[in-house]
């Protein structure tokens, strides 16, 4: 078995199935990867209905973590791999047809530790006129076309790997630690960069971090997420998931050196705040706003990992 697939879920059964039946499609041998599904902490009705749906397909194992959080899942899953390499996709993630195929060749290709691959959208609503263009990546969205070195010229400034489509050699995985527990959602806390976190960290290391867009998954980007007050609250905690990984990755001198710029921000656009979440006026300030709000309260202390958590378990 060269593949252990790695499905992480809390409460989202039915995206589950849509992953799971993407899985079932697939172009390359059944007997080349196994699938590993993760209950993340789901009510006991979700736990229940994904039990149910693990029945109905073979090669699929099914674990349960009582404890929610995306990083805890993911660094479980890990270590109950049957194969030295895991793919994590998202449970509300679709592969394509050749995605199992196309990790097997960029893996006989090379020997990177991390692979990202792209993640085109699948809309269950249309993207509305007021978002902004540049924040398509917080929607888990990756559509660049080519292969190469994260954080070289072989990719574009700033691209990150995220684990909606994601491949790790177990072994640099477990080596590294896993993904930090301080960081990754929990629950409806947006806290992020778990992936980049741990993906940086290996590269610092010595690592290949390579991108691959011939790994293809479509990630179901739901309605619910194409609101104002879901974009202020996602800025909001990535804000706080920056300084984090910053730290965790022995960059907090790069903390202070932005704290100015950030506590300018939260002062110009601090009268923006009287506005409905709900409203899409001033979307940019109001953005920017709650970005630097996330980052000024956890370069000052707030614990926004232990936040997180709180809130996962409530």
């Amino acid at each position: 078995m060269d593949l252990t697939v790695c499905i992480c879920t809390h409460n989202r059964p039915g995206y589950v199935r849509d992953c799971l039946d993407g899985l079932r499609h697939q172009t390359a041998d059944a007997r080349v990867y196994e699938v590993l599904v993760v209950d993340s902490g789901s009510s006991a009705a979700a736990a229940a209905e994904l039990r149910d749906i693990v029945a109905l397909y073979a090669n699929v194992r099914l674990i349960r973590v009582d404890t929610p959080g995306v990083s805890l899942a993911r660094n479980t899953a890990a270590r109950a791999a049957a194969a030295g390499t895991v793919a994590f996709i998202d449970d509300d993630a679709i592969p394509a047809p050749d995605w199992v195929a196309g990790i097997v060749q960029a893996l006989a290709e090379g020997a990177p530790s991390v692979i990202g691959g792209r993640i085109l959208p699948r809309w269950e609503a249309p993207l509305p006129t007021w978002w902004p263009p540049s924040l398509r990546g917080v929607l888990s969205i990756i559509e660049h076309e080519g292969q190469g070195e994260y954080r070289t010229a072989d990719l574009p400034r700033g691209m990150e790997p995220y684990a909606a489509n994601m491949v790790i050699r177990t072994d640099a995985l477990l080596s590294a630690g896993g993904f930090g527990g301080g960081l990754g959602r929990h629950g409806t806390a947006l806290l992020s960069d778990e992936e980049v976190q741990l993906a940086w960290r290996l590269q610092d290391a010595g690592h290949s971090v390579r991108y691959d867009s011939r790994i293809v998954v479509h990630h179901q980007i739901q309605a619910t997420r194409l609101r104002p007050g879901w974009l202020l609250s996602r800025l909001f905690w990535q804000g706080a998931s920056t300084v984090l990984t910053r730290r965790m990755l022995g960059y907090g001198h790069s903390v202070w050196r932005e704290l100015p710029r950030r506590l300018a921000v939260a002062v110009l656009f601090a009268p923006v705040a009287v506005l409905p979440r709900t409203s899409t006026r001033l979307l940019e300030p109001r953005w920017r706003l709650a970005y630097a709000v996330g980052f000024i309260g956890a370069a000052l202390g707030w614990r926004a990992g232990a936040a997180a958590m709180r809130r996962g378990r409530a």
